[in-house]
């Protein structure tokens, strides 16, 4: 068998997605062969080398599940928690094969998760620049006026981890029940951390309650913490929407004709 990147075997046996594999190599958490590797460039060939992460051994790639579930409030979105509190992996006891969650959603926030053992996939869809949509029913505190809705549609400027500010992308932006807190619902198509929150704390109203009820393709239909596997059709529809939506490669400019 041909070799292969590192962090691309640790991603299709099942133990992390691409980039999180990646972090293990950098701090130095994967063996190769009995020697610390480090370098994110170094090839192994998962048939004859002997892989090991944070001291277990490889076995090579496993049957890939997908699996949507429906996050209630009150779990992380993590495999492990230092404080003990409740995580999505306690949701999904009995899956085939190790899963672990596409994304995050946090704490408070309920509604659709996805989680595979589909390293490839699951970089795909966890890039900020994927423009796979996400949809949320938010209700916030207060009333916004038209004229903020309007600048959140445009997009507006949040703070990231560190203090950066970024843009965010356009979003689509629908009130689904009037009341003193409304109802709206928010799709983005980027993936930034708490994103919707932040957004409509630019402009001066806190999220009471948000509830993700579409990914892409996907659109929520289980009841709060219960999961169901994914159909061969939908798991098509959602490598193809990670896929199609990947930036393609610059064209050389065109040469002027004299």
């Amino acid at each position: 068998m041909p070799t292969e990147r590192l962090q691309k075997i640790i991603a299709a046996a099942g133990v992390a997605s691409r980039r999180k594999a990646e972090e293990l190599i950098t701090l130095g958490r994967v063996q190769v062969n009995g020697k610390v590797v480090t370098e994110l460039g170094t090839k192994a060939d998962p048939e004859h080398d002997h892989i090991r992460v944070d001291g277990k051994l490889l076995h090579g790639p496993e049957r890939y599940s997908y699996i949507v579930l429906n996050k209630p409030k009150g779990h992380v979105t993590t495999v492990s928690d230092p404080e003990h509190r409740p995580t999505v992996m306690d949701l999904v006891r009995g899956v085939k094969g190790r899963v672990y969650p596409v994304g995050r959603l946090d704490w408070a926030s309920e509604g659709l998760l996805v989680l595979t053992n589909d390293g490839a996939l699951a970089n795909a869809l966890m890039k900020a620049a994927s423009n796979v949509p996400k949809t949320y029913v938010v209700k916030v505190a207060g009333q916004p006026d038209p004229e903020k809705l309007e600048k959140l549609r445009r997009g507006v400027s949040i703070a990231e981890k560190g203090g950066r500010r970024v843009r965010t992308a356009p979003a689509k932006i629908r009130l689904i029940r009037e009341a003193d807190n409304p109802w709206l619902e928010v799709t983005i198509v980027e993936g930034r951390n708490r994103q919707v929150r932040k957004m409509f704390e630019e402009v001066g109203h806190h999220v009471e309650k948000i509830r993700r009820v579409r990914y892409g393709p996907l659109s929520l239909d289980v009841p709060p913490g219960e999961f169901r596997s994914l159909t061969l059709q939908e798991v098509s529809k959602l490598k193809a929407a990670a896929l199609a939506l990947k930036p393609r490669p610059a064209r050389p400019p065109r040469r002027e004709r004299d």
